[in-house]
């Protein structure tokens, strides 16, 4: 294969294709312990249906890194990893963080443009502008090019693994400017009042329905007009992004037990009457001028969508600042391909992180670029590291994605307890879980904070 425009041969610096969670964090990762990096990003150069801006981690789906309870959830245990780790994305998400409850949601644009411009700032990372179409014969890289892989790298990547791309539909929420929101129906407040302080016990803005609203919205979603596929697609949608169409079609009362459930919530505009379900939406930026739908990804088409949330009480007259989408996503059957430090076995000289890998999620993306990061750039200088600890939250991901998982069903995954080894002596089922989930994330502290010794 000819020598790639980009790269010269025995070229000392790691190359990570791809600026999202993953890339920007392998970055940062890797520049800190004194690698020379280069982030090849196509964007803005080669626009991708989701993507605004050619910002490097770029949110495209929500503006919520999720739960941040670091003693009762997984996801919040891995925020806590990847802050130990002194993560750029943890700690640019925590400058930027908006009131969301228990959960950790940013405003989206600026947090962008600090993560870009942060990595910009280190004398030792260069940010090349241009689409990778091949996989390299030499040198060091990274792949972390996420769910919206272009056709060419995609066609490479299969020719090389030999294997068909595997691929689900993600979808998008849309965003409502909140002067457009009729608040003598509406009104703020997280379920249970959850949170700390003030803000955050009202950082949801809550639109009741009544049983026959519900029931007309489910029929309007039923009927309106959806995305067509193209010939040869499959949607294989991940469960944990379905569009809210799929969900109804499962079911009358799916949503209803879904992202409209009603609990925890009581409407201050109607004290003695209890909504049949409820349409939460989440502030999407500082100013407050933006909210997202939440759990509302679709794939109904534009004009429709305008018509079915418009049912919504409170959204009558809704102006949209984005509409709904949805994208192919594409990801590897990673525990066939890819080997415990995350190298492609066939070419050890590549490893892949982030979404592509088969992990789903923002932060599970960026845990995965932290880790190659790291992996590449001890490799690099020459360091031994020992294997990352299957009972951290980031060794219990990437054991199942290289290895635990069956590979004849992979499918895209979610931080979670149930990839978590079992604690001996503690209680099984419901009743024990807030005890089994504690002491899951004190094992998994300890291990994590023994592996990050190694690089001091």
């Amino acid at each position: 294969m000819r020598a790639l425009p980009y790269v010269q041969r025995m070229d000392k610096k790691l190359h990570i294709v791809g600026g999202g969670m993953a890339g920007a964090e392998a970055a940062w990762q890797a520049a800190k312990m004194g690698v020379d990096v280069v982030i090849h990003e196509m964007r803005p150069k080669v626009e991708t249906f989701a993507h605004q801006t050619g910002n490097l981690a770029e949110m495209v789906c929500s503006n919520s890194f999720r739960s941040d309870d670091d003693e009762q959830n997984a996801v919040g245990l891995l925020h806590w990893e990847m802050r130990a780790a002194d993560g750029i994305i943890m700690n640019t998400a925590a400058e930027h963080r908006l009131p969301a409850g228990g959960a950790l949601a940013v405003d989206r644009d600026p947090f962008a443009e600090t993560v870009t411009a942060k990595l910009k700032s280190l004398p030792n990372v260069t940010v090349s502008y241009e689409e990778i179409t091949d996989l390299p014969e030499d040198g060091h890289w990274i792949f972390a090019t996420g769910p919206l892989t272009s056709p060419a790298l995609g066609e490479a990547i299969q020719a090389e693994t030999g294997a068909e791309r595997l691929a689900f539909f993600d979808a998008i929420a849309p965003i409502v400017y909140a002067d457009s929101i009729d608040m003598s129906q509406a009104w703020m407040q997280s379920r249970y009042d959850k949170g700390e302080t003030e803000e955050e016990r009202t950082a949801y803005l809550n639109c009741p329905m009544t049983k026959d609203q519900y029931e007309a919205f489910i029929d309007a979603l039923l009927a309106a007009d959806k995305t067509e596929f193209h010939e040869g697609e499959t949607a294989g949608y991940f469960d944990g992004c379905l569009p809210i169409e799929v969900m109804a079609e499962r079911g009358r009362e799916t949503l209803r037990h879904g992202p409209m459930k009603p609990v925890g919530l009581t409407n201050p505009h109607k004290l003695d009457e209890k909504a049949w379900a409820v349409v939460q939406l989440r502030r999407d930026n500082a100013l407050g001028t933006l909210f997202n739908i939440v759990g509302f990804q679709t794939k109904m088409k534009y004009g429709a969508q305008t018509e079915v949330f418009r049912m919504i009480p409170g959204l009558e007259n809704a102006q949209f600042a984005r509409l709904g989408g949805i994208h192919r996503n594409t990801f590897l059957n990673s525990p066939t391909l890819l080997d415990n430090q995350m190298r492609l076995k066939s070419k050890p000289h590549i490893r892949f992180a982030g979404q592509v890998t088969g992990v789903e999620g923002y932060v599970e993306s960026a845990a995965m670029g932290l880790l190659a990061g790291r992996m590449a750039a001890a490799e690099m200088l020459g360091k031994e590291i020992p294997d990352v600890p299957q009972d951290s939250a980031m060794g219990a991901l990437i054991h199942h994605i290289t290895g635990g998982a069956e590979a004849k069903t992979f499918q895209p995954m979610n931080v979670n307890f149930g990839l978590f080894r079992p604690v001996d002596g503690l209680k099984g089922g419901r009743r024990g879980r807030k005890d089994r989930y504690k002491a899951y994330t004190d094992r998994a502290k300890a291990e994590w904070s023994a592996w990050l010794a190694h690089f001091n």
